[in-house]
């Protein structure tokens, strides 16, 4: 999409197109030739996150993972309880580790919001899980988990962190996932670091929409 040209939908059609009147497949996630339409206006990305998710029919099925440090500051707490609130806000599941800290945090958020979220555990039952998770899933596998994570998520958003945060943001950048840091994430070469949540947000929709 070109600076400065929005995204316009016409919702009783779900017709979504960009500045340059190419309409988007939700089905495919691919930007085409399309007739025009009148009955638009123009929103922004997260907005058309949001009529994916909830409106188009052909919603993104595959989860954003949202990782982190087991030992938040008070603002790493905040960020990730945000993060998962708003995700979980625009119709998007949420994968994570499923214990404590961000995870816990960004799990409090989802269920906040009356989202999805799903805990893949490196632990052998889902008893390990923090009590906000939806779905535990109890791996038994350990960190080798990271990369399952990792592998499993349309895109990942790092809030804080040390080695294992590291870890699966090296996988994901593998794996050819984006990757987005907030409030302290390990700096890693290819990962994009955001100012909040809300920014996190717009870069996770401009990845769903193929932008």
């Amino acid at each position: 999409m070109e600076p400065g040209k929005p995204l316009r939908l016409d919702a009783g059609r779900r017709v979504l197109r960009d500045g340059t009147g190419r309409c988007f497949d939700p089905a495919a996630r691919i930007w085409g030739a399309g007739a025009g339409v009148s009955d638009d206006v123009a929103i922004s990305p997260t907005e058309a996150l949001r009529w994916l998710q909830r409106e188009s029919g052909k919603a993104v099925r595959v989860p954003v993972a949202v990782i982190g440090t087991r030992t938040p500051t008070a603002s790493q707490d905040a960020m990730a309880e945000h993060m998962g609130a708003l995700l979980a806000g625009h119709g998007v599941t949420v994968l994570c580790g499923g214990r404590s800290g961000v995870m816990e945090a960004v799990c409090r958020g989802v269920e906040g919001a009356g989202g999805l979220s799903i805990g893949l555990l490196p632990d052998d039952e889902p008893a390990a899980a923090n009590p906000y998770v939806t779905v535990p899933l109890a791996t038994g596998i350990g960190v080798a988990r990271n990369a399952l994570i990792a592998r499993a998520a349309f895109c990942l958003v790092a809030v804080g962190g040390g080695y294992g945060t590291l870890s699966e943001i090296a996988f994901a950048l593998q794996f050819k996932r984006p990757v987005f840091l907030l409030d302290g994430a390990p700096a890693v070469e290819g990962a994009v670091r955001c100012a909040d949540a809300e920014e996190a947000l717009a870069q996770v929709a401009r990845v769903f929409l193929a932008l």
